[in-house]
């Protein structure tokens, strides 16, 4: 894992001399000492004249130490990379290696705003190396950034609390730093998500706090100013009278005990006739951190052989925590281990390892036993260590050791954090946020090829308008056509994965939609192929685009007879899922809730393990070069997403099936029915009056002008939204104008706000390579048309023609 830093914010960083000026700077010495040297020079010329008597001489030795200081001088400003002092150049690599961490997501930004350096954990949790504070997370934590970056800059360090990105939650550190502190260090870290203080409160306090009380173990919670939380029945009954029990919250615990000359601990309640205890301290914080502390009292008998008992004792304390805990003696072997231990350890039932190594892989191993024999040795403060268990991959857990007195042959004592749901939230995060970057980048992909399909598309239809069937040009125009439509249709591809495309949901039965497309299918499979369609019953209606729908259905079945080219069999199923079967599935991702659920199966090869996690990433595809682009199952997933349902794969040889959940459709009480869409009269490509053209793509806004005028209509263009505003306070009239989404510096609805201010009944086309249902959130513009690109030039002059009835009968209705 390497950090990752942007060189070119290297250059900001200061590189000159100081302000003690150049001689100053390259020799170190300031004005006093140069004053210093020169008396100094001067003393000894006149020593060795006194000396000597001999005028020549003294002025020959005083040339000499001229000539040296000056070749000195001459030296260091020919070479001022080998001036003494010389501030050198920071060594920004060891900082790409420091802020390496599993742990801790780190990023530096200077005073400019610009990324400095961050490491991989920051990337794989906000989904690439975003700039602080404008990070991809909810607006009270976008707020609080801004606040704790504000506080660091004026205070020097800041802190954010409850940052949400996604499922995880985290906390921000803020830190001010560098030689003119103009950077700041901002670190992630993930919040615990267990309270041990909590939970043990919860246990003294209940049944489990109980049956330490009649073991003879005395336990209590102490906060880290030594004031009592929470004791169980036996703490209390030795250490307060029991008229006190209700109240002994918050008192200090250390006027509850007493030592005496010799080292023991008694009650101080108990005065005299006091039975000394042996007290065990479990930090339930960091060494360098001051937390609470739980205690763990036993009474110390006459000698050393009851410290067995104390260590059962102290077991049967172990077994009902719900952390996990171990004891280790001073051979570093295991002396017991409680369940929660065992589980986070991996350890199988009736097998006990025999030593803490046995459970790490073996690179972790020799640091380990050296951490415990450390602390075994005396050390009574405890330590934390990053382990990589055996059989759990690659992914950390933090394993704490702290030694112990007084438990005969116990010395260590070991806490295991059980990290594994915590790995599965940051594993989730990241594939989530390199799904939503890889979409981001195919929504935009495709709205560029849509602007040049577009231009294309009307090309050829302008050409073909010129030549008729037989020409010589004719066939290899239609050649560019169908190749930009096969194109088109990829982009269509590439909105489907990014859930971008629009869709036309309509009340659908799964029967109905397989029966539909069951005979392309029989031709698609092939005759070595058998299909078998198996249907359930009360199965309830679901809301989808039948098209997709049916696209989704096609996709994976021929996925399946590739899977299979030695023949097979293809089975379609639909069955109904209710709420109370979604809760025995114990799905992470799916609510309880009715589905229709719709699963395709196959006899074929089977997925790999190590392929499975990936089969629904954009242009990944296990077959051969050519043979296919990879987006046919990232369109499946953006179709199931984009229609509410959820898709699982499940693979194991010699079968193979996708599952489909879409949610049973609820018509709300009194709603109309959904009406059938009926087939509308096709336009006239033809008509006349003054149309408003603004597209800020040139080819596009030609093809446009051209097919336009073609059909018969008077035709102004402008090239962005400013000069669209100032053409149209130009014209005398204006009976539709037809505009691009986005465009820069003012986009189509920005500009068709301001000209409706003047003509409120203005009737508007918009035309935009991006999906109209994810642009109509943005538009927000009533009685407005949409032209989805790519666009054919008969596409084009039919929705002009639409646009301009629509307004005609609204105006008429008006």
């Amino acid at each position: 894992m390497t950090a990752q830093s942007l060189p070119s914010a290297e250059t900001d960083f200061s590189r000159g001399a100081g302000p003690a000026g150049p001689l100053g700077a390259r020799f170190n010495l300031s004005r006093v000492d140069l004053a210093v040297l020169g008396g100094l020079a001067l003393l000894s010329v006149g020593l060795l004249f006194w000396a000597t008597g001999n005028v020549v001489l003294a002025a020959g030795f005083l040339a000499g130490l001229a000539i040296a200081a000056g070749g000195a001088l001459l030296a260091r400003r020919l070479f001022p990379a080998a001036a003494a002092g010389e501030a050198a150049l920071p060594d920004w690599t060891m900082l790409r290696v420091a802020v390496n961490h599993d742990d801790v997501a780190v990023a530096v930004t200077d005073r400019g705003g610009r990324l400095v350096c961050a490491n991989d954990l920051f990337a794989t949790w906000f989904g690439g190396f975003v700039t602080p504070p404008g990070l991809p997370v909810d607006a009270r934590g976008a707020e609080a950034l801004k606040n704790a970056g504000r506080t660091a800059w004026r205070d020097g360090e800041g802190v954010a609390d409850d940052i949400a990105v996604g499922p995880l939650q985290l906390r921000a550190h803020i830190f001010r730093t560098g030689q003119a502190e103009d950077y700041l260090v901002w670190r992630f870290s993930a919040n615990e998500r267990i309270d041990l203080a909590t939970e043990i409160v919860r246990h003294l306090d209940g049944p489990a706090g109980l049956t330490l009380a009649q073991a003879g173990v005395m336990a209590a919670l102490v906060s880290a100013e030594g004031r009592l939380r929470s004791a169980n029945r036996a703490f209390l009954l030795r250490a307060l009278d029991e008229a006190d029990q209700a109240h002994y919250v918050g008192r200090d615990v250390s006027a509850m005990l007493r030592l005496d000359e010799a080292g023991s601990l008694y009650f101080a309640r108990e005065g005299d006739r006091a039975t000394p205890v042996r007290m065990i301290q479990i930090p339930l914080a960091p060494a360098d951190a001051h937390g609470p502390v739980l205690l763990a009292m036993l009474d110390e008998e006459i000698g050393p052989a009851d410290r067995g008992t104390a260590q059962a004792y102290v077991e049967t304390l172990l077994s009902l925590l719900p952390f996990g805990l171990a004891l280790v003696d001073r051979d570093g072997r295991f002396l017991y281990m409680n369940r929660a231990f065992k589980r986070a350890g991996n350890v199988g039932e009736g097998r006990m390892p025999r030593y803490p190594g046995d459970l790490v892989v073996g690179e972790d191993k020799g640091p380990l036993a050296d951490m415990i024999r450390r602390h075994s040795s005396g050390q009574q403060v405890g330590g934390d260590l990053s382990i990589r268990l055996v059989g759990q991959g690659d992914d950390p857990v933090s394993m704490r050791v702290v030694g112990v007195r007084g438990l005969g042959e116990a010395a260590v004592l070991l806490s295991l954090k059980d990290s594994s749901e915590e790995s599965r939230l940051k594993r989730q995060v990241a594939q989530a946020s390199k799904m939503q970057a890889v979409g981001q980048l195919a929504g935009g992909v495709a709205h560029d090829f849509n602007n040049i399909l577009t231009a294309v598309l009307g090309s050829c239809d302008l050409m073909l308008m010129r030549h008729t069937p037989g020409d010589s040009d004719y066939d290899d125009i239609q050649q560019i056509r169908s190749n930009a439509n096969r194109a088109a249709s990829l982009t269509r591809q590439l909105l489907a994965f990014s859930r971008q495309q629009t869709l036309r949901p309509q009340i659908l039965q799964l029967p109905d939609v397989i029966s539909e497309v069951s005979h392309l299918l029989k031709r698609l499979i092939g005759d070595t192929v058998q299909l078998s369609v198996h249907h359930g019953r009360g199965l309830g209606p679901v809301r989808a685009d039948p098209g997709q729908l049916e696209q989704v259905i096609i996709n994976l079945a021929v996925n399946a007879r590739d899977a299979m080219p030695g023949g097979g069999t293809l089975t379609i199923e639909t069955y109904p899922v209710s709420a109370a079967d979604v809760r025995q599935m114990g799905s992470e991702f799916m609510p309880p809730a009715d589905y229709s659920a719709l699963k395709v199966s196959d006899t074929g090869t089977g997925i790999p393990a190590d392929v499975l996690p990936k089969i629904f990433e954009p242009f990944f595809t296990t077959k051969d070069v050519g043979k296919g682009t990879g987006l046919g199952l990232s369109t499946v997933y953006g179709i199931i997403k984009q229609s509410a349902g959820f898709i699982f794969a499940d693979s194991k040889p010699g079968e193979t099936s996708f599952t489909i959940y879409l949610p049973v459709h609820r018509a709300e009480h009194g709603a109309p029915a959904t009406p059938t869409p009926v087939s509308k009269p096709k336009k006239s490509q033809w008509g006349t009056g003054t149309i408003l053209l603004v597209e800020d793509e040139d080819m596009v806004r030609a093809v446009a002008e051209r097919a336009l005028a073609r059909a018969g209509y008077t035709v102004v263009t402008a090239s962005q939204g400013e000069e669209g505003l100032e053409r149209f306070a130009g014209m005398e009239k204006v009976d539709l104008v037809v505009s691009d989404v986005v465009m820069p510096t003012m986009d189509g609805p920005a500009m068709v706000r301001e000209m409706r201010k003047k003509r409120p009944a203005l009737p508007v086309l918009f035309m935009s390579g991006y999906a109209e249902e994810q642009l109509r959130q943005s538009i927000n513009i009533d009685d407005v048309a949409f032209l989805p690109k790519p666009f054919s030039v008969a596409q084009l002059a039919e929705a002009v023609s639409a646009a301009l009835d629509n307004a005609a009968h609204r105006a008429s209705n008006g």
